[in-house]
């Protein structure tokens, strides 16, 4: 059956002057406006399209592709903003995507980005956005375990750090304290899980936490030593974002990842950069060398 805000695989049943009319179940036979045909068509393929409610509130398809549907989150840019009916978001469409004024949880201006969720109204059939995220996500306890990796969504910043979307499910929340180069708003990345708390609110990182994160740490950074004859660049005066650039960890997860390497005498400091000490061997009470700190 054809969804309203999805797409849809739907079968060519006429041509006309307009364009195709395809097959849509119980929506019925539904226009694809014939700017939007691709050249390559051929009679009785099927084609893929999105379906929604035009300006005069008729079913259409379009074989453009939104930047989101009915049932997602994503962050748009606010193109334009009406006195009664609310703001407009650039969605990928010819057709801007309405964020009602009810549907604001913060008055939005032109220019901005904001994260949404593409609902569906009840009443009017119509595709529309919604900042109050809250109502959209899931009322069950997270069911995520410790230093489980997660997939986030940035949605805001605030003086203690930055909010979440937690795998299109819940919220949780990034502290700044953790955080070595600020997010931006609508950013997608990978995460860790570091604790849920009683109350169900998620504490996350952006680093695996503990003896696990150093391990695995150490492992890339002894590849990445290998790959590049033994010596690299970067220590621990590195700056943040050049780490975090490199690795995709923080400061302070990178600088513990060196600590167990240089304890285990696998490298040693050249000030700056590090070397690998894959032949190297000390008898014991022997103090590793540090180059010429």
């Amino acid at each position: 059956m054809a969804i309203l805000g999805k797409r849809n695989l739907l079968s060519i049943v006429r041509e006309s002057a307009p364009g195709l009319y395809l097959d849509a179940g119980e929506l019925g036979e539904i226009l694809l406006p014939k700017r939007y045909i691709p050249p390559t068509i051929k009679p009785k393929e099927k084609i893929e399209v999105f379906l929604y409610l035009d300006s005069e509130d008729r079913l259409v398809a379009t074989t453009e592709v939104p930047l989101a549907t009915v049932g997602d989150f994503a962050c748009l840019k606010v193109v334009g903003v009406h006195e009664r009916a609310g703001a407009f978001l650039d969605w990928g469409l010819t057709k801007d995507l309405l964020l009602p004024f009810r549907e604001q949880e913060r008055p939005v201006r032109v220019g901005q980005r904001v994260v949404v969720h593409v609902v569906l109204d009840p009443k009017s059939r119509r595709i529309v956005a919604t900042t109050r995220l809250k109502r959209h996500l899931s009322q069950e306890p997270p069911p995520y375990r410790p230093n489980e990796p997660v997939n986030l969504l940035i949605t805001d910043a605030t003086p203690l750090g930055y909010p979440a979307i937690v795998e299109d499910q819940h919220v949780g929340l990034l502290f700044r304290d953790n955080i070595p180069t600020p997010l931006q708003i609508g950013q997608r990345l990978k995460g860790f899980v570091r604790k849920v708390r009683p109350n169900g609110q998620i504490d996350l990182s952006l680093d695996a936490a503990g003896y696990g994160r150093v391990t695995t740490l150490s492992d890339k950074i002894l590849q990445a030593l290998q790959e590049n004859q033994g010596k690299f660049a970067f220590d621990d005066d590195s700056s943040p974002e050049a780490i975090r650039q490199k690795f995709g960890v923080s400061k302070k997860a990178f600088k513990q990842a060196l600590g167990k390497l240089y304890k285990a005498r696998r490298i040693r400091f050249l000030n700056p950069g590090v070397e690998l000490l894959e032949h190297q061997s000390w008898s014991p009470g022997d103090q590793p060398p540090r180059g010429k700190r």
